[in-house]
């Protein structure tokens, strides 16, 4: 065979090779693509629709770390069922609503019951996830361990693991706290026009005057009544109020008692203090109770006329509360790089008055010479 024939021979066996690479690699990516296509059509529905979410009535989390919690929907407010009946905090049921209606499977990952411990989703880590339309159950899901894969989750009544996308386990995985009413005051700061605090130390009256705040403080004598109103308030700085007020008109908790806790907030004159606030026009008044520390300085606290709550508030509320005097002043002056209390000091180390100044004096001339010379 001549050269140039063998030349032409090889070029049409690597088109034909060619050609069988590119017809298989064809085959094997729309084989892909229809196995695919059918096993999206096959994963179960778990989304719902704005129309769908909006219309849930309960929701039951079981939730392996945190236990587990109902929330109903009582008119138009949501209250927290079990393991307490209590307020629900709104916003978060609101976020809850919100993020249902993105959840869906969006993959399969292992056939059967076998793989459920190692996606933690066999129950003892995961969060078990139901709503309720009415009597009717529009979500049943468990949520387990989260991956390069996405988050893995599985189908009440269908023994497979899938791959989700949409779940937030940050609304969905909360300790039962952070599902209850956290608000304990809401209030305007510059409505209030007068406040009131009394504790151990004994007791501030704050009077507004044109926007600006006046002080007055009765301390408590060692008898544990009130004395007469201390002389005029030099170093009384209205300030101060204005930060006390922040702390207060937008008090929440960041906790709750536990049932049959010590708290002391009744007897707050004891162990913590009390805060009375009055809002101009009459437009409400508040009173907080504050009793014991239940952690660091964080403190029990209880709102006079309430549903009876007893919450932990911030130290930086309760300290507010539970201050001496010298919480509300100024900062004293220095003079000279010194205050008065270098003054004091100073003072003690010169001489009392009229104290005569010790004198070294020389040593006495010997008989019959002359002063001795100084070495």
């Amino acid at each position: 065979m001549k050269q140039e024939h063998k030349l032409y021979a090889g070029v049409a066996i690597l088109v034909a090779l060619g050609f069988g690479v590119y017809t298989a690699r064809s085959g094997a990516r729309k084989e892909a693509e229809q196995h695919h296509v059918t096993a999206a059509a096959d994963l179960p529905t778990v989304k719902l629709s704005k129309e769908d979410a909006d219309k849930i009535t309960k929701f039951v989390i079981k939730n392996a770390d945190k236990g587990e919690v109902t929330l109903q929907k009582k008119g138009d407010n949501w209250e927290l069922t079990k393991p307490l009946s209590a307020p629900a905090n709104q916003a978060n049921i609101k976020s809850l609503v919100e993020n249902i209606q993105k959840i869906e499977l969006s993959a399969l990952i292992a056939q059967g019951t076998e793989t459920y411990k190692k996606y933690e989703l066999d129950g003892e880590k995961s969060v078990h996830a139901q709503a309720f339309k009415g009597d009717e159950k529009v979500l049943d899901v468990f949520f387990g361990k989260s991956g390069s894969r996405g988050q893995m989750a599985r189908v009440a009544g269908t023994d497979a693991v899938y791959a989700a996308k949409g779940y937030s386990s940050y609304q969905w995985a909360r300790e039962i706290k952070n599902w209850r009413d956290t608000e304990i005051l809401k209030f305007e700061d510059g409505n209030a026009i007068s406040v009131e605090i009394e504790n151990p130390n004994g007791k501030f009256s704050f009077t507004k005057q044109d926007d600006e705040w006046a002080g007055s403080f009765y301390p408590r004598g060692d008898n544990g009544k009130l004395a007469a109103k201390a002389k005029d308030w030099e170093l009384f700085d209205g300030g101060k109020v204005k930060n006390m007020l922040r702390a207060y008109k937008n008090l929440k908790a960041s906790d709750f008692a536990e049932k049959g806790a010590d708290t002391g907030v009744d007897e707050p004159l004891t162990h913590g203090g009390v805060v009375r606030i009055k809002l101009k026009d009459d437009t409400g008044d508040f009173t907080v109770k504050l009793g014991k520390t239940q952690e660091g300085s964080n403190r029990y606290a209880v709102q006079e006329g309430g549903d009876g709550t007893v919450y932990v508030v911030s130290s930086w509320a309760a300290d507010w509360a539970t201050a001496e005097a010298e919480k509300y002043q100024k900062a004293e002056e220095k003079d000279d790089g010194k205050d008065k209390g270098d003054d004091k000091k100073d003072a003690k180390k010169k001489l009392a008055p009229g104290k005569p100044k010790m004198v070294q004096m020389p040593p006495p001339m010997p008989k019959g010479g002359s002063q001795p010379k100084s070495k």
